[in-house]
């Protein structure tokens, strides 16, 4: 642990309305800045702010204080990176992505865009669709717990969960007598590793099936006797899932409890009575993934622009100088300040966004 000396007063980005993240650059040097507290962006000048640097690894977030440095207000930039949330939003209701969807894509990306997948799915479970569509962008995975290129493995961002918090969540969750996932191996493909599943978590059960049917026997899949003797590392992250009733007290249990020792994020489809839960690193989020892609490219907030669907999509989409929500997210998301709307991931919603803000965009 030490102090980060920047070589000249930075560089400082943000979006167009109030944020935790943005980006800071000096020099050759990169990073994220996470602003503690959230502030307003109109203020001219800010003095005595206190923020966090956000690199590779959490090991070394340090708090600083920059003194007094003047902040202009936003510009209309056009958008370098496309930040896309997958399940409910890239994919239809038949988990395919449009022939609308990627023409779009590619139209995007020929104009000079970076599209990245941004998506709570495992990273091995993601890289397919990355791949497919030929993405060069990092994939940001695990609710972004882990930013990684899908092609050259190369790791850009990385929040492993601390070990007893890990512990501390499969105790919680044991009471609860729901089955926890591991998503485990931060340095390969990634691996998940479950003690015991119920006949009465059917939507568990089919995800796992799965994961054996789409990856076969490279070890993708993992049964142990025990996670508590398995854990003796800090995994990703630990996921719970099931209905939404139980998972939404198991939720407050969780937050209550671990405090700022991890992260809860839920993710819930109520129309299907069914949710997950994943316990992460503290400053693990899709939009802390976003922001390190977006310096890794060397591009400001102001430059992105995100299109999620659901709750855990939302610190990306405020991250995001342009953030558009799903047709078929909740009301309470679409209804958010601040933010645009599309079409449903079934009326080529993401196609939409791209064609409005992107490919017929003056700016």
């Amino acid at each position: 642990m030490g102090f980060f000396r920047w070589s000249k007063h930075p560089t400082i980005s943000w979006t167009e309305r109030d944020a935790d993240y943005c980006t800071i650059a000096s020099g050759s040097s990169r990073g994220i800045i996470r602003i503690l507290p959230a502030f307003n962006h109109r203020l001219l000048r800010l003095e005595s702010l206190e923020y966090q640097f956000l690199p590779i690894t959490p090991d070394s977030l340090l708090p600083f204080v920059i003194n007094s440095f003047n902040v202009g207000l936003p510009k209309l930039m056009p958008i370098r990176l496309l930040a896309l949330d997958l399940d409910g939003t890239l994919l239809n209701s038949h988990g395919q992505v449009s022939e609308r969807n990627a023409g779009a894509i590619a139209a995007a990306r020929e104009k000079g865009v970076s599209v990245a997948v941004v998506t709570g799915r495992r990273f091995r479970d993601a890289r397919p669709t990355v791949l497919q569509l030929g993405l060069d962008a990092p994939l940001i995975s695990h609710n972004g717990a882990l930013t990684r290129h899908a092609l050259t493995l190369e790791t850009i961002a990385r929040f492993p969960l601390p070990l007893p918090a890990a512990h501390e969540a499969l105790a919680i969750g044991r009471t609860f007598g729901v089955n926890p996932l591991v998503s485990d191996d931060n340095d390969g493909l990634g691996v998940l590793v479950y003690d015991r599943l119920s006949g009465d978590n059917p939507a568990l059960l089919r995800y796992v099936a799965w994961a054996r049917r789409i990856h076969g026997d490279d070890g993708a899949v993992l049964e142990t006797p025990s996670l508590e003797t398995y854990l003796d590392h800090e995994p990703v992250h630990v996921t719970f899932s099931g209905a939404c009733g139980p998972l939404d007290e198991l939720s407050k249990r969780l937050q209550s409890e671990l405090g700022g020792k991890a992260r809860v994020l839920s993710t819930m489809y109520p129309k299907l009575d069914f949710g997950l839960l994943d316990v992460l690193h503290p400053h693990a989020s899709k939009g802390a993934g976003v922001a390190a892609a977006a310096a890794e490219l060397g591009i400001t907030a102001g430059q992105v622009m995100a299109v999620g669907d659901n709750f855990n999509d939302l610190e990306m989409l405020h991250y995001a100088g342009t953030g558009v929500v799903m047709g078929n997210a909740e009301s309470a998301l679409r209804e958010t300040a601040g933010l645009h709307t599309t079409g449903t991931n079934d009326e080529d919603g993401v196609a939409l966004a791209i064609e409005k803000f992107i490919l017929n965009s003056k700016n």
